[in-house]
């Protein structure tokens, strides 16, 4: 449902976004991941309609946003980091007025009000006014006036900024929900590892370009060097470790936080080899509880795209 084209951001003789091309499908969670600096609000602001972008395309819901931002926008719910909010206003007040300007229907506005608060978890601070809530809740409740109109496409910039563990799990919750919904959704954040468990696709940006775009899985078979395994054995691990490391193809083996677990790195990506080793490992005598990939996180590949691509 985000769909962009050769988008070219200049700031005077700055240019901060670089002919990139994107694309967020119906039920996608895009994580678009780089360092301070590489573009990544820029390229939100300009799809929700806040920058005029040098040229490009911008196409949300088949809407063409450059021609109609009005429509556009009708389909759009955009979270920006460090969002005000109407400080003398109690919390349901706060997304009452939204509510309003969403044109949500008067006999429907209290009830959506009400079931966003609960989304977010504050419920109970339903009549408290915005501005004594700490930075964590003043995040909570933008979110929550954010998913007000039901928007098709969300862009969350740095949604997780100021939350405690706990309502980052309940974010990742509601992040999940929304991507089961059909809905399109492109966020940026700092916290990597916790982005690997809800993002189903990746763009990596750097100084402006954007360096890999796709599913994880897709960044994960370009970049691969090898395989990497995450072995669980029943006993003898010492032992295991040093069968493994004078196995040919091995080209490290390194013990996990649990003395049983193991990464195993082979040269390979071929399955077959990958088999083999199991295979060999049964025959052997070795008793093993788990046997898989090991998956690799955004951090991972973020310094793995880094390293390949913008050195």
């Amino acid at each position: 449902m985000i769909e962009v084209s050769e988008l070219r951001i200049d700031y005077d003789d700055f240019c901060a976004v670089r002919e990139v091309s994107l694309k967020v499908d119906p039920g996608e969670v895009c994580g678009l991941i780089g360092p301070n600096g590489a573009g990544k609000t820029s390229i939100m602001r300009a799809i929700v309609g806040l920058l005029e972008p040098t040229y490009g395309t911008i196409r949300i819901a088949g809407i063409d946003a450059r021609e109609n931002p009005d429509d556009a926008q009708k389909v759009i719910g955009f979270m920006p980091d460090f969002a005000p909010v109407y400080e003398d206003l109690k919390c349901w007040e706060f997304l009452d007025v939204f509510a309003a300007a969403y044109k949500i229907p008067k006999s429907i506005r209290a009830r959506r009000v009400d079931e966003e608060l609960a989304r977010v978890s504050l419920t109970e601070k339903r009549d408290v006014a915005a501005g004594t809530l700490s930075r964590g809740m003043r995040q909570r409740l933008t979110l929550a006036k954010t998913l007000l109109p039901d928007p098709q496409v969300l862009l969350l910039d740095e949604p997780a900024s100021g939350l405690d563990p706990n309502a980052r799990i309940e974010l990742k919750q509601i992040i999940r929900s929304l991507s089961a919904q059909g809905k399109s959704v492109l966020v940026s954040s700092h916290i990597l590892s916790e982005m690997s468990e809800f993002c189903t696709s990746v763009a990596i940006m750097e100084r402006g370009r954007m360096v890999v775009h796709g599913t994880i899985s897709e960044v994960q078979a370009r970049f691969a060097e090898g395989t990497d395994l995450h072995i669980r054995v029943l006993d003898r691990a010492d032992e295991i470790a040093s069968w493994l490391e004078s196995y040919e193809g091995v080209a490290f083996v390194t013990p996990e936080t649990d003395p049983r677990s193991l990464h195993v790195k082979l040269t390979s990506t071929d399955d077959t080899d990958v088999a083999d080793l199991l295979q060999r490992m049964c025959n052997s005598g070795f008793r093993v509880i788990s046997f898989a990939p090991r998956r690799e996180g955004l951090e991972d590949l973020f310094l793995k795209v880094g390293a390949r691509e913008v050195s």
